[in-house]
């Protein structure tokens, strides 16, 4: 049999292809003039060596997550973690400088302005990511993924990197308590023996044709606050884990990336690819007067007007478990869901 004829490049898949690059450079260079915006607290990243795991973060008055954050994230394996304090006042910042692998810098630009932290940890990215594997989270997000209890991420990064694969996508799972948000008293250690509640079922899923990423909505707050619109609920799906190169680049959040066939997290033929989720402590009793605080700030949103129905519900003290919520119980729980996959890492 002859060989099959290469399949033909369209102009409009090239025109599509050159955009997307000329945006991608766009971005870097923006993420090089935001390095002005910068100043270093504490600079460790000379103890940064070849193939650790590094970790990159942006904050604002955290300080009640970060001991839960830093003893989950070192015991999965990572080595390093650059930090971008965004003024905090709560004494977190003081408590990272103090930390041995952690390397801080400190900003009172504008999060909106800087494309929502992207732009700093970009530049931090370029700098100081190419060739490690680079965890990109926020301090509320704790990843957890297939055995992550005994194999470390470095474990999960041998068993990408014989897949071929570059990148590893996350879904973001709201976790809340049984009453009323101002009534919990969560554990600093594991925040989720308390939020130890999620939706398991009301999540749509779409995959956008332009970058290539999956767009998944749904779960506690599109069910609570974004009911009579759910096309403006956020956004849950994530690429948090990548194999980076300096030329790299988040394009919104940790939602896509460019190159775009990073964003490919997903199998296109109808099977698994081994995927996690990052179980969100948002709900904690902090988050009443934190939403009255951003709300005011106008910070965390392009269009921040819309969302002044969802800083309300929040303020209001919400109870968000329902006849239909499910207690968590682990990461198989999360594989039979359907959640998270093995995709063949047995």
């Amino acid at each position: 049999m002859g060989e099959l004829p290469e399949p033909k490049v369209s102009p409009a898949s090239l025109w599509q292809a050159y955009k997307l690059r000329l945006r991608r450079r766009r971005l870097l260079l923006r993420a090089v003039m935001k390095r002005n915006e910068l100043s270093v607290v504490a600079d460790r990243t000379k103890a940064i060596r070849q193939g650790d795991i590094l970790c990159f973060l942006t904050m604002r008055d955290e300080a009640h997550r970060l001991p839960c954050f830093l003893a989950h994230y070192r015991k999965l394996g990572v080595a390093h973690f650059l930090i971008v304090d965004n003024d905090s006042s709560d004494g977190g910042a003081s408590l990272l400088a103090d930390q041995p692998d952690v390397s801080l810098w400190h900003t009172t630009a504008s999060y909106k302005a800087s494309r929502f932290g992207v732009d700093w940890l970009t530049w931090l990215q370029m700098r100081h990511a190419d060739g490690h594997w680079a965890l990109t989270v926020d301090a509320d997000e704790i990843l957890i993924y297939p055995h992550w209890e005994t194999r470390p991420l470095a474990a999960l990064a041998n068993w990408l990197e014989v897949q071929g694969r570059q990148s590893f996508g996350a879904v973001t799972i709201d976790m809340y308590p049984d009453g009323s948000v101002a009534e919990t008293e969560a554990a600093i250690e594991w925040p989720f023996t308390e939020l130890c509640w999620f939706d398991a079922g009301n999540y749509s899923v779409q995959v956008q044709p332009k970058l290539r990423n999956l767009w998944i909505q749904g779960g506690p707050r599109a069910r609570a606050f974004f009911a009579e619109a759910p096309r403006k609920a956020p956004t849950l799906n994530k690429t948090p884990l990548v194999r980076w190169n300096w030329r790299y680049v988040y394009t919104n959040s940790t939602h896509a990336l460019l190159p775009r066939r990073l964003n490919e997290v997903y199998d296109t033929h109808g099977g698994e690819l081994t995927s996690g989720v990052l179980l969100h402590s948002k709900f904690l009793p902090s988050i009443i007067e934190r939403a009255a605080i951003e709300k005011a700030r106008k910070e965390h949103f392009a269009d921040a007007a819309q969302y002044e129905a969802y800083y309300e519900g929040l303020i209001a003290n919400p109870v968000l478990r329902c006849d239909t919520s499910t207690r968590f119980a682990g990461w198989r729980q999360m594989v039979a869901l359907g959640l998270m996959s093995m995709g063949g890492w047995l």
